[in-house]
């Protein structure tokens, strides 16, 4: 052969075809707001596209919005989907050039499923239903949607609805199943779907032998106090055993309920973070980008001798691996990576280390969480503002606090942007929203305070056995807050009520301390705390109209995680409200948040009323019979539930967390409590269950509550357990006896 007269080949080499733009985001949706759902969706491609994204990771169902519910069981929630998801491609073109990952439901073969589907240049490439569902906690996936079972691995073909086929593409079908797409210039993504990360097995795992490049992960999950660091861990330790990028998004807000979904979004390569969103914020759209050189990942897993063999294991396994893999055509290609403005970014560099990570502490945690969730609450509820009965005790001062907090975030975000749409809903929330007609600058507050006269309303409702003390705090917090603050006395209406009852008995009710019963005492309590709820909603309806303005107040509880567990509220009292955001908050972590906002905020009051001892006050006060003078409210809540604050922690954490009953609380709490006698400890945890079970029917008429602690008691979907209880737990406690009576013989025979 004469080599001699072989021509020459040009070859055509190509500097950045391995760089990769891809964006993630935090959405705050809103269930069944599929109008402005896609407009949130919609928003999010366009930032994603200005900044040289070539694909794009949504938010878990963000179609539709995560907490549906029941509302998964209609089939208009399926077809307002594919509706929103035929103007997203048509109308307004999201997907072209960019490859979309979006999260909706889907009803194929006769079941419902939770699907990603992802989209090109108008057209669905694939749609990924969802194998592991999430059922504890506040979940019940189960209950609207079917784990999908792969059989052959090969997926299957998904007609695709009327709106869809009648598109100038003429698409009819789809590709459906657990597949990953593999774009022409050779870059493979893949998708897994929240509760997969957290499984055993994940998903990730398989696609990382498989050698998918990019898995994302499109996720609905709820704030809960400290769980933050393992959601990240896992999102780093995806990528750092098996190299990768790995794309997390979430949703952020309130979307309806009793829960937080708290955003924090991350973009990961080989277990170093390159992004991260904001965990609490009030924009409805946060979208992180970042340039990654796909080289640095095959590079990666070709380093790791045993990653190697099992991803040689795995292709085997499955025949080469085309069956899971959907080959795109020639105009799918994502490494294209320029920006609006024709400016080619750096790739991030993997060598420095990442992102430092954003953890809250806990007590940060407690104000920023339930800050945010009531100002979604407020501004979609059509509501003027917050009504408060602001008793200067520690748990309506915290209350107030995180009120006050949502007005420094909504206040900070509207100086910002005074065009922007938190500007826009604070002037509309605020009744100012005349102001966009004119043609002068717009208001925006100018302070935190400013804004906080504006929608809370706190009011001291005091009785003839209220402190001045607690008077003076709840009235210098409200001024350093800066809410609409009203010191009133209630003692009229009580007497008139009591009038009445001894109208109609010819009998009068007296405290303990003068003599009553322990029935008459706990009645003359409760009349006073079910009054205050009484004048908290008539204040509510009226203050608006006093104040020359229209619209209505949502009134706020303040009862605690504990007092909840251990029943320790009067039923419909000033616990029962609109809203609670702090019903699922120890007591202990809400005095560190008054401390920490005490020096954030500079309130100094909030360290005297976290350090004043929890009362009630609804019992007559010990006067200072020397000096005539007002001594410090004998009456105590720990003393009131017969157990401290601490002890709730433990039995709240092992009833529910540690999933214990008496016995077994019993057995983990006399080592824990090792300082105590056996019979000591049998005694505590008999009690604590007993007001427990005897209370537990609070549980079904509580106010709902922000879901923040791991062991709340709420029994609308999270503690669901009976409401009527043998409070003698015959069986349970008889064990307990037992037990210690045979550790006291063993003592006794050993001595």
């Amino acid at each position: 052969m004469n080599n001699s007269k072989r021509k020459p080949t040009n070859i055509t080499y190509s500097s950045s075809s391995s760089l990769v733009t891809v964006a993630t985001c935090n959405l705050n949706q809103w269930a069944l707001d599929f109008t402005g759902n896609a407009d949130r969706v919609y928003q999010s491609c366009i930032r994603a596209k200005d900044a040289g994204a070539t694909y794009r990771l949504g938010p878990e169902l963000e179609l539709c919005g995560y907490g549906c519910e029941d509302h998964f069981l209609e089939s208009d929630t399926f077809e307002h989907c594919w509706e929103s998801l035929a103007d997203l491609l048509f109308n307004r073109g999201v997907s072209d050039g960019m490859l979309c990952d979006f999260g909706m439901p889907v009803l194929h073969g006769g079941a419902r499923y939770n699907c990603r589907v992802l989209c090109y240049d108008r057209k669905v490439l694939l749609i990924r239903p969802k194998t592991a569902m999430a059922d504890n906690g506040n979940y019940r996936e189960s209950r609207y949607f079917t784990a999908y079972r792969s059989g052959s691995g090969s997926g299957e073909t998904y007609l695709l609805p009327e709106i869809m086929r009648n598109s100038d593409l003429k698409q009819r079908t789809a590709p459906f199943g657990v597949m990953y797409v593999q774009t022409h210039d050779g870059t493979t993504v893949g998708c897994e779907s929240c509760e997969e990360l957290w499984t055993p097995k994940s998903s990730h795992i398989d696609m990382a032998l498989n050698g998918v490049d990019i898995v994302g992960n499109g996720s609905g999950s709820h704030h809960e106090l400290r769980k933050l660091h393992t959601r990240l861990d896992l999102v780093r330790s995806a990528t750092r055993k098996c190299g990768g990028v790995y794309l997390y998004a979430n949703q952020r807000g309130c979307d309806g309920g009793r829960l937080y979904y708290d955003g924090c979004s991350m973009i990961v390569c080989n277990g170093v973070v390159l992004a991260q969103a904001p965990q609490f914020d009030v924009e409805d759209v946060h979208v992180i980008t970042a340039t990654i050189d796909l080289d640095d990942v095959r590079s990666y897993r070709a380093s790791i001798p045993s990653f190697g063999i099992q991803a040689a294991e795995s292709y085997c396994e499955d025949n080469g691996g085309p069956k899971r893999c959907v080959s795109c055509e020639d105009n799918v290609m994502l490494g294209r990576t320029i920006t609006k403005d024709g400016v080619l970014p750096h790739p991030c560099d993997l060598m420095e280390g990442g992102l430092e990570l954003r953890i809250h502490k806990p007590e940060e945690e407690c104000c920023l969480g339930p800050a945010c969730w009531l100002w979604d609450f407020l501004r979609r509820s059509g509501a003027a503002g917050f009504f408060l009965p602001l008793s200067g005790g520690a748990d309506s001062s915290a209350v107030a606090t995180i009120v006050g907090a949502m007005c420094v975030i909504v206040t900070s975000a509207a100086q910002k942007d005074p065009n922007g749409d938190v500007a826009k809903e604070c002037r509309r929330v605020c009744r100012k929203d005349s102001d966009d007609n004119d043609d002068g600058p717009l208001w925006v507050p100018s302070t935190p305070q400013e804004m906080a006269d504006l929608v809370l309303h706190t009011t001291f409702m005091g009785t003839e056995n209220s402190s001045e003390a607690t008077d003076s705090r709840a009235r210098r917090l409200g001024k350093a807050i800066g809410s609409y603050h009203l010191s009133i006395k209630i003692d009229p209406i009580v007497t008139a009520i009591l009038g009445v009852f001894q109208m109609a008995t010819g009998q009068v009710p007296r405290f303990s301390s003068r003599g009553g019963t322990i029935s008459e005492d706990l009645a003359l309590q409760n009349i006073q705390a079910r009054l205050r709820m009484v004048v908290a909603y008539l204040f509510a309806q009226l203050l608006p109209w006093v104040r020359g303005r229209k619209g209505f107040l949502l009134v706020l509880g303040s009862a605690n995680v504990d007092e909840g567990l251990r029943g320790y509220m009067t039923k419909y009292d000033c616990s029962s409200a609109d809203l609670n955001p702090i019903g699922a908050i120890s007591k202990l972590d809400l005095k560190k948040m008054l401390h920490w906002a005490a020096e954030t905020y500079g309130h100094n009051v909030l360290d005297e009323i976290a350090g004043a001892p929890p009362t009630a006050e609804l019992r007559p006060i010990e006067r200072d019979g020397e000096n005539g003078g007002e001594a410090e409210h004998t009456q105590t809540d720990e003393e009131d539930m017969g157990m401290t604050y601490t002890e709730l922690g433990f039995y709240g954490r092992l009833r529910k967390i540690s999933r214990c009953g008496p016995v077994s609380m019993f057995r983990k709490l006399s080592v824990t409590w090792s300082h105590l006698t056996l019979r000591e400890v049998a005694d505590k945890v008999k009690r604590f269950f007993y007001y427990y079970s005897v209370n537990r029917h609070k549980m079904c008429t509580v106010t709902p509550a922000y879901h923040a602690e791991a062991y709340s008691p709420d029994d609308n979907r999270f503690d669901l357990r009976q409401f009527l209880y043998n409070t003698r737990w015959t069986r349970q406690f008889a064990v307990i006896d037992s037990i210690v009576e045979a550790s006291e013989q063993e003592e006794d025979s050993s001595n």
